[in-house]
């Protein structure tokens, strides 16, 4: 009789004990997994500097998808994604009135064109406000960087295109007065190479590493 209370007593604390545990398991915080962040860089599956320059198309777009654009440039010159082949672009999105960010995302894009003035690439700005950022404007905003017209273009257009550009094109997400901080840049083939967190040293560097092995391939040439 007595072996089977102190049978039971054990198997009355061994069933404490683990409700404890799992009561105590359950009020700690879970170990959090490692941030990948949204704005981290992405090449295609493969690609290294070796192959940079001759990235092949990803996979199709869905049906319906766009896979060219028309967009109005600050001089009021229409362009198309097909006007833009034959030379290398970094792609960008921003709106003018914006206070901090795009106003250091546009000097990173100043420095850029510093480093590659009259090597044959061009920066692309679309805007995300269109309404506010007409040609007009946009040709004012441009001449706060000593934008050159040849090499760094001002889109605008409607507001559904520029969401659908961004989407279906970039395959980032972009809306009224919201974009991402990546550059993207694009090869002459109009194929994106990679995207780059530009407030990112590491990757700010990349993006120039590949920017002048894309000029130096031949592929950056006027």
């Amino acid at each position: 009789m007595r072996t089977a209370i102190n049978v039971m007593v054990i198997l009355l604390l061994g069933l404490g004990i683990g409700i404890m545990l799992r009561a105590t398991r359950s009020d700690a915080p879970l170990e959090e997994a490692p941030h990948v962040s949204e704005a981290d860089p992405t090449r295609p599956a493969g690609i290294d500097d070796q192959t940079l320059s001759r990235v092949s198309p990803g996979p199709e777009k869905a049906e319906g998808w766009l896979d060219d654009f028309q967009l109005t440039e600050r001089s009021g010159e229409e362009w198309t994604r097909s006007k833009l082949a034959g030379k290398p672009y970094v792609a960008s999105f921003f709106f003018s009135t914006c206070p901090s960010i795009c106003k250091l995302q546009n000097e990173k894009l100043q420095q850029l064109q510093t480093a590659f003035s009259g090597q044959g690439v061009r920066f692309v700005a679309i805007s995300v406000d269109p309404e506010i950022d007409t040609p007009e404007v946009l040709r004012e905003y441009a001449k706060r960087y000593n934008a050159d017209p040849e090499q760094w273009l001002f889109f605008t257009g409607e507001m559904s295109h520029i969401r659908r550009v961004g989407a279906e094109m970039f395959e980032v997400a972009v809306n009224k007065k919201f974009h991402t901080e990546k550059f993207i840049l694009v090869n002459p083939a109009g194929d994106v190479v990679g995207y780059y967190t530009w407030t990112d040293e590491s990757q700010f560097s990349r993006l120039k590493k590949d920017i002048a092995q894309l000029v130096a391939a031949g592929e950056g040439a006027s």
